[in-house]
């Protein structure tokens, strides 16, 4: 069981990963019904919170109801993260993660996310100044290193835990990979092998199925899985995997029209957090992803995604639930477009 000062997280934790425009309040609702353990807000940069951002400052906003919830910052210059973290832990998280690990190109060829991999003295140096500075709980995630010829994850997880880090993430892959190719879980496993390794380790990456993370927890043995992607469109993903970990049996998929009452379900409290027009805008990402895998499609979703009217949308739910009513849907493939756009950036 993962203890993080006063924090007691349950047996074989799942993690709700940070992502840029997708984790916001309204997401974190969604996941956190469906069993996410530990929520995220998405990432945010130090300096922005500096200058006191509104934009930024709303990213921070939390609820009662999501704790345990960490607010993540970022950044690459050591003042600015210590007086960011400062601000931020007046906000009241439960904890405070530090992003090494965002590999865009507008953040990480500027030194900041995934590009402190390539100076790992001041990402430590970062690390330890905050974690002193705070008395929250301060963790990390990041990747395996740079590229393949710069893999620094075992050294780096021993400094970050001398240094007071209270818990790391770790993706298994490099920046250079980006979310290409196939995570690479052995140097998680290696560093829950390792004796010296006394903080939490969370995995991250490829968890797309309930086998994926049982593997991770039975054969990696890490403390804790934290899952990104595969929870665009499918919140409920959270629900699969803790009944497949304590029953060993899957949760049969979805039906069409419990997709629509889940859609229904994040379009309203998406209404109530932003108000009607901003509510609206904000679900046109998530609308197509719910009803992936449903042929002839693609007309439905451009009413979906262009229209502001509650009530149009409304008609649309209604005429998907007449048409394809008690039909299983399963995504468990899904095409990330999130991701594949952030790697054209």
């Amino acid at each position: 069981m993962i203890a993080l000062n006063r924090i007691q997280l349950p047996d074989k934790p799942l993690f709700l990963a940070p992502m840029e425009d997708v984790t916001d309040l309204t997401f974190r609702y969604m996941c956190k019904h469906f069993g996410a353990d530990v929520m995220y807000t998405e990432f945010v940069s130090s300096e922005a919170i500096i200058r006191e951002s509104e934009k930024t400052l709303r990213k921070t906003r939390i609820f009662d109801y999501e704790r345990p919830v960490a607010i993540q910052i970022f950044g690459n210059n050591l003042h600015t993260m210590v007086e960011a973290a400062k601000i931020v832990e007046t906000f009241e998280p439960d904890f405070i993660d530090l992003n090494f690990g965002c590999p865009v190109k507008k953040i990480a060829t500027k030194g900041a996310g995934a590009g402190m991999l390539q100076n790992p003295e001041l990402l430590v140096a970062i690390s330890e100044a905050v974690a002193k500075n705070v008395s929250l709980p301060v963790t990390v995630k990041t990747r395996l290193g740079w590229d393949d010829s710069s893999i620094i994850i075992h050294d780096l997880a021993l400094r970050l835990q001398d240094v007071g880090i209270s818990m790391l993430t770790v993706h298994g892959r490099t920046r250079s990979q980006f979310y290409r190719g196939v995570a690479n879980w052995e140097p998680i496993g290696a560093l829950k092998a390792n004796p010296k390794i006394t903080i939490p380790i969370v995995g991250n990456g490829d968890i797309k199925t309930p086998h994926d993370a049982a593997r991770a927890f039975d054969h990696y043995r890490v403390d804790g899985v934290m899952i990104g992607r595969a929870t665009i469109g499918k919140p409920w993903i959270f629900k699969e995997i803790r009944h497949f970990l304590n029953t060993g049996t899957l949760f049969p998929p979805l039906t069409v029209t419990e997709r629509v009452e889940i859609a229904r379900m994040h379009l309203n409290k998406s209404i109530e957090f932003k108000g009607e027009k901003y509510g609206i805008l904000e679900m046109r990402q998530h609308f197509g992803n719910y009803f992936k895998g449903l042929p002839n499609f693609k007309e439905t979703r451009l009413k979906l995604v262009t229209t502001l009217s509650v009530e149009e949308i409304e008609e649309i739910f209604q005429t998907i639930q007449k048409n394809w009513g008690n039909i299983p849907l399963d995504n468990d493939h899904l095409i990330d477009n999130h991701c594949q756009k952030l790697e054209r950036l």
